[in-house]
């Protein structure tokens, strides 16, 4: 069994960054992680994804150059850098193990971009 919970989230201008956090707990934490979003109306999206050991990461291609993924194990944290955001950003961040377990969702974060 695995919880998140996620933070970080807020208003932020177009342009500005934000550094999202995902604190895992539970019985196991050898997963691979990966970041989600969800915008009203819309499935749950795919970002980016992190090995356990954090030697292989993704980004999806549309993010590339905005968008990074990293984890501290000793931390059972994972983060996600966003920069250069857009109004097309605004959504529900959320982690999940990677493939996502639908058991797994927490209650994600909420980013808003706009001036």
């Amino acid at each position: 069994q695995v919880h998140v919970v996620e933070s970080g989230g807020g208003l932020v201008q177009p342009g500005g960054s934000l550094n999202l956090s995902c604190v895992i707990s539970g019985n196991e934490y050898d997963f691979d992680m990966g970041w989600y979003r969800q915008t009203p109306g819309n499935e749950r999206e795919y970002l980016a994804s992190i090995s356990w050991s954090a030697t292989t990461t993704h980004i999806l291609n549309a993010l590339k150059g905005r968008f990074a993924i990293s984890r501290d194990n000793a931390k059972n944290t994972v983060y996600l850098q966003m920069s250069s955001l857009k109004s097309e950003d605004t959504a529900v961040y959320y982690c999940n193990i990677y493939p996502p377990n639908q058991d797994y969702w927490g209650q994600g974060t909420q980013v808003t971009v706009s001036s």
